[in-house]
């Protein structure tokens, strides 16, 4: 059975002016594409942020996990595949900050 998990950082404009990041809260999802819809929804909705509130979400750095797990003669694998992918319209320079961020 495969699941997929994503964790990471949001960028997001703060009340009044000026930009700023936070954590995202954690999608899980059963396929890659459900997870993809519901990063993309919560960016537009502006649920992504795990509770800063901002006024609005422009995009995320988000550490997307494959995970795959199969019994095999009475024995449980897991394999975890690890990807980051940003999301949203994000420019080069915002795609820097939010990986500057996530290494803090």
């Amino acid at each position: 059975m495969i699941t997929y998990r994503a964790t990471g950082i949001v960028l997001g404009n703060c009340w009044g002016s000026g930009q700023g990041s936070y954590p995202a809260i954690e999608i899980t999802a059963t396929n890659g594409a459900s997870l993809v819809q519901q990063i993309e929804n919560g960016i537009k909705d502006g649920s992504l942020d795990d509770g800063m509130g901002f006024e609005s979400i422009v995009g995320a750095l988000m550490c997307v996990e494959t995970i795959d797990v199969r019994e095999i003669d009475g024995k449980t694998f897991t394999a975890i595949d690890y990807e980051d992918e940003y999301f949203g319209d994000l420019t080069p320079e915002q795609e820097k900050l939010l990986a500057d961020a996530s290494l803090s």
